[in-house]
C-alpha cells in the first residue's frame, strides 16, 4: 500500500508507518528501544507486503546487509519466463520473437546444435523475404522441376516461373543454425540439453511448468541432470514431442522420411544445377514420392511412406535405381531417417503450453512440405505470447493463445492443407492416378497455379473457365493413366498397420 501511495504521490518518499501503542511518558532508553523495534517491524512488514504483491514465487535475497529499497527492486524486477523446446525453424522463430521482448526471459532448448534433419530442404520464395534469409544459406536456386511418372514419362515444369522466382534448396543444419543463432543474438538463452520430462502446473502445484533435462555442457557426451521452472511453454520438439505428451495433445499418423546424401561427380552435379526431380510410382512409395534435390556439393535422394513404413529401405533402393546413371558411382556420405506428421494433432494448446511445427502436425500432404509452416507457426505463436503477456506484465490465458495463434493460423493455411489432402487422396493412391497426375503437369495453367500456391503460400485457381477445362482434362488423364500405368504391387504389414489411427 505504501509503495502504491509513493507511486501516486512523488512527495511520499517515506516508508509506511507501523503504529504500535506506546506509553507517551517513557524514558529515553525505552524510547530508543521502541523506535528500533518499530523500524524493524516496518522493514519486515514492507518486505512481506512486497512479496505478497508479487504473484510469482521468487527467492528473496538474504535480509542480512540488504536495504529495504534493494530488496524491493529485486522483487519487482522478476520476469516471467518462456521456454521453447526444440531449436529447428519452429523453435528458433518462436524464440526470436519472444527474445525481442526484454520484459520476458526466453530459453531455447536443443540437444543437437548441429542437427541435420532428413529433409528435402526446399523452401518457398516468400520465406526468403518474409524471414529475411541471406542468400549464402541457400545452396541452390531451383527453377526447373522434372516429374517422372510410373512409366518413366518425364514432364518439365517451371515454364511459368518469372526470372526472379525460384525454389530455395537448403541444408537443414545450415538453415536451422542460422535461425537459432539469430534468436540467441536477440537475447534468447540457449540450453544445449535434452528435455526428458515435463511437469505441468497441475502437477507442480505452484502455477509453473517444471522441466527436467540432461544438459550437455562443453560438448560432453554425458549429460548433467538439471531442472528449471518456467511460466510459458512452446513445444517445437518434432513428431515425438515431449511437450505434446505432457499436455495430452493426442496422437497422429506419421510418415517415415528416409534420405541419403550422395556425393556425385562434377558432370553429374552440373545436370542438377537448377533442377530437382520428383519420382512417383508404387515402387518408390505407395503414398508419397521420391526425390532427388540438389544441395551445395551433393544431392539429397530420398522417399517416404505412411502406409508401409517397414518397407522404407526397399523404396529407397528403388529411387536410387530410378535415378540411374544420373547418380551412378556416387558416394553415400550421410544416411538420415525421421518421422513426419501426417495431420494436425487433436490438441495444440492447453493452459500456457502450445505446439508448433512438426509437434503440432504442420506438414502438408501431397508435397510433404513443412519448413515454411514450421517457421511461420513458431513466429505466430511467439507473437501471440508476447501480445498476450503485454510486454511481460501478465501471464497469457489458454483462450488468448487460441485466439491470437491458432485461429489466425488455421484461417490463413487451413485451405492449403485441405486442398493438398484432397490431391493426395486422388492422385497418390495408385499408379493410374499417378500417371494422370504427371500428364496433367504439362498444362501451363496447372504449373502456374501450383507454383504460385507453393511460392507464395496462397491457394490459387480463380479462373472458372480454366478450372472447368482442368476438370475434364483430369478425367481424361485418369482414363489414360488407367490404361498405361502398371498395376500396383500388393503389400501386407498387418502388425505395423494396426498402429495407424
Amino acid at each position: 500500500a505504501g509503495a502504491g501511495r509513493a507511486a501516486a504521490d512523488p512527495q511520499a518518499t517515506a516508508p509506511p508507518r507501523c503504529f504500535v501503542p506506546v506509553s507517551i511518558s517513557c524514558s529515553p532508553l525505552h524510547r530508543t528501544c521502541t523506535q528500533k523495534m518499530i523500524r524493524g517491524i516496518t522493514t519486515f512488514c514492507c518486505l512481506a507486503a512486497a512479496a505478497a504483491l508479487v504473484s510469482r514465487p521468487r527467492a528473496l535475497p538474504s535480509a542480512r546487509g540488504v536495504s529495504l529499497r534493494a530488496a524491493q527492486r529485486e522483487i519487482m524486477t522478476a520476469k516471467y519466463s518462456v521456454a521453447v523446446i526444440g531449436g529447428g525453424p519452429a523453435g528458433a522463430c518462436a524464440a526470436e520473437i519472444c527474445a525481442e521482448e526484454k520484459g520476458i526471459d526466453t530459453f531455447i532448448f536443443e540437444r543437437k546444435m548441429d542437427n541435420a534433419k532428413p529433409c528435402g530442404g526446399a523452401i518457398p520464395l516468400c520465406m526468403v523475404d518474409e524471414f529475411d534469409l541471406p542468400s549464402d544459406i541457400i545452396d541452390r536456386k531451383v527453377r526447373r522441376m522434372k516429374m517422372i511418372s510410373p512409366t518413366n514419362r518425364e514432364v518439365d515444369i517451371g515454364q511459368t516461373l518469372k526470372p526472379h522466382e525460384y525454389i530455395g534448396m537448403t541444408r537443414r543444419e545450415i538453415l536451422d543454425g542460422y535461425l537459432r543463432d539469430r534468436a540467441i543474438e536477440k537475447g534468447a538463452t540457449a540450453v544445449n540439453a535434452l528435455v526428458t520430462n515435463i511437469k505441468t502446473p497441475e502437477e507442480t502445484g505452484n502455477g509453473k511448468y517444471l522441466l527436467q533435462y540432461q544438459e550437455y555442457e562443453g560438448g560432453k557426451s554425458v549429460g548433467v541432470a538439471k531442472e528449471m521452472e518456467v511460466d510459458v511453454l512452446i513445444g517445437a520438439d518434432g513428431a515425438n514431442s515431449r511437450v505434446a505428451k505432457a499436455i495430452g495433445a493426442g496422437e497422429y499418423n506419421y510418415a517415415i522420411a528416409f534420405q541419403e546424401r550422395i556425393k556425385i561427380n562434377d558432370e553429374q552435379m552440373a545436370f542438377y544445377e537448377e533442377l530437382a526431380e520428383m519420382y512417383v510410382g508404387d515402387d518408390v512409395s505407395p503414398d508419397f514420392y521420391g526425390w532427388v534435390f540438389p544441395k551445395y556439393d551433393h544431392v539429397g535422394v530420398g522417399t517416404g511412406t505412411v502406409v508401409n513404413r517397414p518397407a522404407i529401405k526397399e523404396y529407397q533402393k528403388a529411387i536410387r535405381d530410378r535415378a540411374g546413371a544420373k547418380i551412378a558411382g556416387g558416394k553415400i556420405i550421410k544416411v538420415e531417417a525421421h518421422p513426419i506428421p501426417e495431420h494436425y494433432r487433436p490438441r495444440r494448446v492447453k493452459g500456457r503450453a502450445m505446439l508448433v511445427g512438426d509437434a503440432a502436425g504442420y506438414v502438408t500432404k501431397c508435397s510433404g512440405e513443412g519448413i515454411y509452416f514450421a517457421a511461420k507457426s513458431g513466429r505466430m505463436a511467439g507473437e501471440a505470447v508476447v501480445a498476450a503477456m503485454a510486454g511481460g506484465a501478465r501471464l497469457p490465458t489458454e483462450q488468448q493463445i487460441k485466439d491470437l495463434y491458432l485461429k489466425p493460423y488455421d484461417k490463413a493455411y487451413g485451405p492449403t492443407y485441405t486442398v493438398l489432402d484432397l490431391l493426395q487422396k486422388v492422385f497418390y493412391t495408385n499408379n493410374a492416378a499417378r500417371e494422370a497426375f504427371v500428364e496433367m503437369c504439362e498444362s501451363t495453367y496447372v504449373q502456374d497455379v501450383t507454383f504460385n500456391s507453393y511460392l507464395y503460400k496462397k491457394v490459387q485457381g480463380n479462373n472458372p473457365v480454366s478450372d472447368i477445362k482442368l476438370l475434364f482434362t483430369t478425367v481424361g488423364s485418369l482414363f489414360r493413366g488407367n490404361a498405361l500405368a502398371p498395376t500396383d504391387k500388393a503389400f501386407s504389414n498387418p502388425v505395423e498397420s494396426l498402429k495407424r489411427l
